[in-house]
């Protein structure tokens, strides 16, 4: 390990860079916070007065300016930007955290990789779901074996929200990386694929209510996974009455989980992630297991989010690339996230 911090710029300040991102390097002592790009006025004052030693900038490209006083930087900009400025951070020499979705069009992500191991850099998704308390509880009951052989998953994401409230998501049609799919679905569906494998497209419905929306809201999608599992995924932001965030069925018994993992309202709430109550979630809202006709409550596993980042510095601190560590997110399951939400798009432009 090396002594020096990862001195770290965040471009974007709305809800990425100001609640999953900033927060997260700020108390990590692996990490430098030197700057901070955003355009909004409001979003300036706030980062200026949330991180006083850090510099405020108008955009990424001044981040950019700035590439030779810096190790990395984390992409929390709209996911039309994703692919340009990754690759102009590559270039640039410096290692790079993309928000999801990776990018827009899986071959672009397949060519940020390709350009990643060119140039010796380190490249990886936030794909910070992995860390939600509920999934790390699920994992643990997958791990046990405590379901037998799993042969159905289902997971949700739902919310009440009749209007867009970013304006980049109100104009953003599906080729700007707008909709619901690209949005909680890239989450959604990189949890299928790590709980049960590679899989296919079966089904698709993609739907837009909202009479703004120019992408999607309402997304139901099928996928049959090589391993035999079948996962059933829903994602909805025009639900008063939202399902199971998880439900999954095995030859031994089923799981189900509902509500919000509580690690972002807790921050957005002014919680740190170094505060005692950080990631624990309500007893009220553990989730269920049954199993061999027995019925009991699972506690849900701490959210864990500052893994991302401590996994990260691990990677960089031990020579980057050349490390035998992995990186936190592989970005090669992004891409394979990227080309079920492609398959899903056929499927449902076929069916339309």
């Amino acid at each position: 390990m090396t002594s020096s911090r990862i001195r770290t710029a965040v471009a974007g300040f709305g809800l990425s860079g100001s609640v999953f991102h900033a927060p997260f390097i700020a108390v990590n002592p692996a990490y430098d916070l030197p700057i901070i790009a955003t355009s909004d006025p409001d979003r300036q004052a706030k980062a200026a007065a949330t991180y006083p030693q850090a510099t405020i900038v108008n955009t990424p490209q001044d981040i950019l300016a700035h590439a030779d006083q810096l190790d990395l930087v984390v992409l929390g900009t709209p996911p039309a930007t994703h692919y340009p400025l990754a690759k102009a951070a590559l270039e640039a020499g410096l290692d790079v955290v993309v928000d999801k979705p990776f990018v827009v069009h899986s071959a672009d992500g397949g060519e940020l990789i390709e350009l990643a191991a060119r140039l010796g850099r380190v490249l990886t998704v936030y794909q910070n779901r992995r860390w939600d308390g509920d999934a790390l509880t699920v994992k643990k009951l997958l791990d046990a074996g405590a379901l037998g052989t799993v042969t159905r998953f289902e997971s949700g994401m739902e919310r009440w929200a009749p209007d867009i409230a970013k304006a980049w998501k109100a104009g953003a049609a599906v080729d700007d990386g707008g909709g619901v799919l690209f949005d909680l679905g890239s989450h959604v569906l990189d949890l299928a694929l790590r709980f049960f494998g590679p899989a296919q497209v079966t089904y698709a419905e993609i739907t837009a209510r909202r009479p703004q929306e120019r992408a999607d809201d309402d997304v139901f999608i099928a996928l049959s996974h090589d391993s035999g599992v079948v996962s059933h995924v829903r994602l909805n932001l025009t639900s008063h009455l939202h399902g199971p965030r998880f439900r999954v069925l095995g030859t031994h018994g089923g799981f189900v989980k509902y509500g919000v993992d509580p690690q972002e309202p807790f921050v957005l709430g002014g919680g740190l992630p170094t505060d005692p109550q950080y990631g624990v979630e309500p007893s009220e809202n553990h989730g269920t297991l049954e199993a061999d006709g027995r019925r009991r409550t699972v506690p849900t596993e701490r959210g864990a989010y500052p893994e991302f980042y401590r996994l990260l510095a691990e990677k960089i601190n031990d020579g980057g690339t050349a490390s035998a560590l992995p990186a936190p997110v592989d970005p090669a399951d992004s891409v394979a996230v990227l080309r079920l939400i492609e398959e899903a798009r056929a499927k449902a432009s076929s069916a339309g």
